[in-house]
């Protein structure tokens, strides 16, 4: 072979091995990187949670979490789905006086069920935090643990919001749905850790949003096992209020580690993000409603969800806070449908 033949055989070979080599660069350029949080917009809040959950996941990654130690923990309430302009379970507590009353007839001249049967909202909220209390205890005890699960569970299935006249459950957060399921996706355990009741969130919260019964921690009524009966009677006074401080509690008692994320959106859910913020490379979220046109605007002066003190902590430490308005492409999933 002469030494031009050899050259020039070099030259095609390369050439040969380059033009491969491009072909398989543009082909895996075309292949579509999956994003893992569709209905949010890109911007610091979307790259806040993608970053964490790289980091956490990254065994080369100082911040690497064992699977172990994978848990994330999630307020209910303006969380994960809407809280206005009442919390649904004060609604559902409202609908099951109206159909309790019947066995209840003293109720129709003893307030506040008086005001409640009469459909005068503005007067049940004047008599404040003690009336709601009555009115909770009342529709949620003195019944089986089955007979209230399946009144909640009719409920869910029937009643509509009345803004959106649609099932309640319909109103649930797209982008949190999202989050849930990405982390899921990377090994982490997702708990509901709200200060509504457990007995009202445990028959739908699988449904709704892939955490079973077992992984919701909420505020307990008092119950007790019937021995000649065999079954759990609820009683109408509370035994556990999950909120505020309650909510490291409850982690501890009912989960027994401490979550490596938090997710909340009121002063309610600051103790539980605070408590998470002191393990090392840990992630918070506050949710803030700011859309009053496809939800509501709320924070400081809102007496449901109120959020103050908790936006002042997560500015002072850099915490995540999510505007709806700015962040979320999309608010509920009915909206994927239009």
């Amino acid at each position: 072979m002469t030494k031009t033949n050899f050259s020039f055989k070099l030259i095609l070979g390369l050439l040969v091995m380059f033009s491969c080599q491009t072909t398989s660069i543009e082909k895996k350029s075309n292949i579509e990187i999956k994003d893992p949080l569709p209905s949010w917009n890109d911007g610091s809040s979307k790259s806040s949670i993608i970053n964490f959950v790289q980091s956490s996941t990254d065994s080369l990654s100082s911040t690497f979490v064992p699977v172990e130690d994978r848990i994330a923990v999630f307020d209910n309430d303006g969380t994960l789905w809407s809280e206005q302009p009442m919390y649904f379970q004060l609604a559902f507590a409202l609908d099951q006086i109206a159909k309790l009353a019947p066995e209840h007839p003293e109720w129709y001249n003893t307030e506040p069920f008086k005001s409640v049967l009469n459909n005068d909202l503005i007067a049940v909220m004047k008599q404040g935090e003690g009336a709601l209390l009555q009115i909770i205890m009342a529709s949620h005890g003195g019944m089986t643990a089955g007979d209230f699960e399946g009144r909640v569970k009719e409920w869910m299935r029937t009643a509509k919001h009345p803004k959106f006249n649609r099932p309640y459950t319909d109103l649930v957060f797209q982008p949190m749905l999202e989050v849930l399921a990405y982390l899921r996706e990377n090994e982490f355990k997702t708990f509901i850790v709200s200060g509504g009741g457990i007995g009202f969130m445990r028959p739908v919260t699988n449904q709704l949003y892939g955490i079973p019964a077992e992984q919701v921690v909420g505020s307990m009524m008092k119950v007790e096992y019937d021995q000649d009966e065999k079954i759990i009677n609820r009683y109408p006074e509370l035994s556990f209020i999950d909120d505020k401080s309650g909510k490291p509690v409850g982690i501890y008692n009912f989960i027994g580690k401490k979550p490596i994320a938090a997710f909340g959106n009121s002063d309610g859910d600051l103790q539980m993000l605070e408590w998470t913020s002191t393990k090392p490379n840990s992630f918070m979220m506050y949710v803030h409603h700011t859309d009053d046109k496809r939800e509501w605007a709320y924070d400081s002066l809102s007496s449901i969800g109120k959020l103050k003190e908790g936006l002042r902590v997560a500015g002072k430490l850099g915490w995540t806070v999510a505007d709806m308005k700015r962040d979320w492409k999309v608010v509920y999933p009915f909206e994927l449908e239009d």
